[in-house]
């Protein structure tokens, strides 16, 4: 898998659920969250488990990616969730088709 299609899927995988959405990392992938890194699947799971839970219903059907970069096994995404979200980014670094790190930066 490329990066681009890697991406593709993961940004496909908000909207189908918690085990769509962690099949794009392994036990080894890292997420940079603002109160620190998660290290692997159980962490990572926690971590969208407690954003979906605590987020409205909505806010998932309101993302909406700005921009869009790609070079080589790197991806930057720019999105909103209006109103919920004003802006916010994540950076991924992707290979062999998973997400091997991931930071994201979220500005209500």
């Amino acid at each position: 898998m490329t990066t681009e299609s890697t991406l593709a899927h993961h940004l496909q995988a908000l909207g189908e659920g918690i085990d769509a959405i962690l099949s794009d990392y392994t036990e080894e992938s890292v997420l940079f969250t603002p109160n620190g890194p998660l290290h692997g699947l159980a962490a990572i799971r926690a971590s969208f488990e407690s954003f979906i839970k605590n987020s409205p219903p909505e806010l998932l059907q309101a993302i909406k990616v700005l921009r869009q970069d790609v070079a080589g096994e790197v991806a930057y995404i720019v999105w909103e969730a209006k109103p919920f979200i004003t802006r916010a980014t994540d950076t991924f670094v992707i290979r062999n088709g998973k997400i091997v790190t991931q930071t994201y930066a979220i500005f209500a």
